[in-house]
């Protein structure tokens, strides 16, 4: 009888080990990095004493953002910060401003989408401190056969999915595609 539950648990065992390496690999949470911009952000820019260089703009596909008096400036990849001080850099280059002062907030980031085992997959608007549980309660909850416990995201800007634990802190950031799967029975 022993032996025969020693089997049982050896086969078991296997077969579990044979799915485990079939799947992706689960890695830890991703860790919080310094926003970039993307095609899709709103952004304001405001230079101080000049309201002809301030105004709300949108990153376009192309990646630029068009600003009036110096055109248009790179945007994608980089943070608000960074965005700020190649805005500066242009405004003192091409004389238009001697010593400019110049801010950069993003006002609308672009979207998250979840899908699979969620009750209304889809686009939905990012907000700060998004987190995965946040994102599926935002799609109306898991579905029965939900795997609640690992999400597939496929993070802006690359082609590949990522296995990802659930956790309360497990981070989504904006363009990021979330993806529940079924749980294995």
């Amino acid at each position: 009888m022993r032996f025969r539950r020693s089997i049982v648990s050896a086969a078991l065992a296997a077969s579990l080990a044979g799915c485990a390496a079939s799947t992706l690999p689960v890695g830890p949470p991703p860790q919080e990095v310094a926003y970039t911009l993307a095609s899709g952000d709103q952004i304001r820019v405001t230079t101080f004493g000049s309201e002809n260089i301030s105004g709300e703009f949108t990153v376009g596909a192309d990646g630029s953002v068009a600003m009036p008096l110096i055109g248009s400036i790179q945007a994608k990849g980089v943070t608000p910060s960074e965005l700020k001080n190649r805005i500066t850099q242009a405004l003192r280059t091409d004389n238009i401003l001697r010593e400019p002062h110049v801010t950069v907030e993003v006002t609308k980031y672009r979207p998250f989408y979840i899908l699979g085992e969620v009750s209304k997959p889809g686009e939905y608007p990012f907000t700060n401190g998004l987190t995965v549980l946040k994102a599926v309660a935002t799609a109306q909850g898991f579905t029965y056969r939900a795997n609640e416990k690992t999400v597939l995201i496929t993070r802006d800007g690359t082609n590949h999915e990522m296995a990802i634990p659930v956790t309360p802190s497990t981070p989504v950031r904006p363009g990021d595609t979330v993806r529940v799967v079924e749980r294995r029975l």
